[in-house]
């Protein structure tokens, strides 16, 4: 056996011990960093050739590695823009030098000019909803931007589509032609109970409301027995309510004829097979409005319904809000809400194979496999809880026994190390 070799083993293992402890300090220091992820450090052996009468002492070395899978506890904040990852996957940030990074460090605020920025300075990527509903880019990062919440002055959107949904009551008589709405608007037809009204609200070009009255009648009865059998029909009449009479019982007359007039009919069955659609044309407002009507039925019940165009009324934003999948909305004062982003989600094979980075990010490499991304509860991604940030999964009484092991083992290894000096003065002192 080799003294030299007993202590160069010796000094393996205190540099071993050292890397130990060195990850003890790291995570102890982050034990409250938000996402952080606990280091440890992994021993194997190292073995020197050796004969049936000569030993070599080998030594040790030493592997770190992260437990970047390991979920951490989940707690709550007062801010809207701290988000939380329930389950797998990263959110995708950017450095100040453009190049796409992973993290779960979710305490994001808005910058000066809006983004959402983390206390890393690393800001939140998103796909924008400014050309419809986002799709995600599985195997790459094109087309996410900056996450910008600050949505300054007031938004106007026009109503440009609608649904309306609901039941017309199949008991209701045929109403003759001259009492339908459609036929004498400027007058006053005699509207009966075989004629349902109802209104609703769409928004102009400038967020100002448009009331638009709806009168459903129906004009002609179902004859099963006629050659060929005849179903029950009905014709829908779209006024401006502002064009309405301002006095009496009766909505008539109208000064301007209907915006709209269309046609639906009806089987035995009360389900709908011909129309189902209207488009407001209206000239006051230059508003053209598709409405969907395909939901109707015709069954014994009473007249009912619910619907409404798309569109926006002239409101300020008043908050943020961020749902579990990724949607980003601004809420203004009126109530509604606009889709602004979707805040996808990016995962690899063998997460705790990432490449650590300053500011407790990670970048694939070769050994955790290609990132992919995918939109949060979709492909098994986790959920995203806003108002909630992950912390450190550091556990504070485990790292302190850790300490204490390495300092026992690097004392131990270092008397093996004064052991082996100690027999070298003697080896010398033969000579004297």
């Amino acid at each position: 056996m080799s003294i030299f070799g007993s202590m160069k083993t010796a000094v393996s293992g205190m540099n071993a011990q050292a890397n130990r402890l060195s990850t003890v300090a790291d995570n102890i220091a982050n034990v409250n960093t938000t996402g952080y992820k606990g280091a440890s450090t992994s021993f194997s052996s190292l073995v020197l050739p050796s004969t049936a009468g000569n030993y070599n002492s080998g030594g040790v070395q030493t592997t770190v590695r992260y437990a970047v899978s390991q979920q951490g506890d989940i707690s709550y904040t007062t801010s809207s823009t701290d988000l939380a990852i329930s389950g797998d996957g990263f959110f995708i940030v950017q450095g100040g030098d453009g190049i796409p990074v992973l993290t779960r460090a979710g305490d994001f605020t808005p910058d000066d000019m809006g983004n959402l920025v983390n206390s890393a300075g690393f800001t939140l990527m998103g796909y924008p909803y400014s050309s419809g509903a986002p799709s995600v880019v599985v195997n790459g990062f094109e087309g996410l931007v900056p996450v910008n919440v600050m949505q300054q002055g007031l938004t106007a959107i026009a109503s440009t589509s609608g649904t309306f949904s609901g039941n017309l009551k199949a008991s209701s008589p045929a109403v003759p032609l001259a009492n339908r709405p459609s036929e004498n608007p400027t007058g006053t037809p005699p509207v009966t109970s075989s004629t349902w009204k109802t209104s609703m609200v769409a928004y102009d070009k400038l967020g100002n409301t448009v009331t638009y009255d709806l009168y459903f009648t129906k004009t002609a009865e179902a004859d099963p027995t006629a050659t060929p059998p005849t179903e029950a029909a009905w014709e829908v009449a779209i006024y401006r309510a502002a064009d309405a009479a301002t006095g009496g019982t009766s909505s008539f007359p109208y000064s301007t004829g209907p915006v709209a007039t269309g046609a639906m009919t009806f089987d035995d069955y009360g389900k709908l097979t011909s129309g189902g659609s209207v488009t407001i044309a209206d000239p006051a407002t230059g508003l053209s409005i598709g409405m969907n009507l395909s939901n109707f039925t015709q069954l014994g019940a009473d007249f009912q319904g619910t619907g409404s165009p798309n569109g926006q009324a002239a409101s300020p934003v008043t908050d943020v809000k961020i749902d579990a999948d990724g949607t980003v909305y601004a809420k203004y004062k009126d109530g509604s809400t606009k889709a602004l982003y979707r805040v996808p989600l990016a995962t690899v094979a063998s997460p705790d194979n990432l490449t650590l980075m300053s500011g407790n990010v990670y970048s694939a490499n070769g050994q955790s496999g290609v990132t992919v991304t995918g939109f949060p509860m979709t492909n098994g991604m986790g959920t995203i809880q806003a108002g909630a940030l992950e912390g450190s999964n550091v556990d504070l009484a485990g790292e302190l026994t850790e300490m204490i092991e390495a300092q026992r083992s690097y004392t131990a290894n270092s008397k093996v190390f004064q052991t082996g000096s100690d027999i070298m003065d003697v080896l010398v002192n033969l000579k004297r």
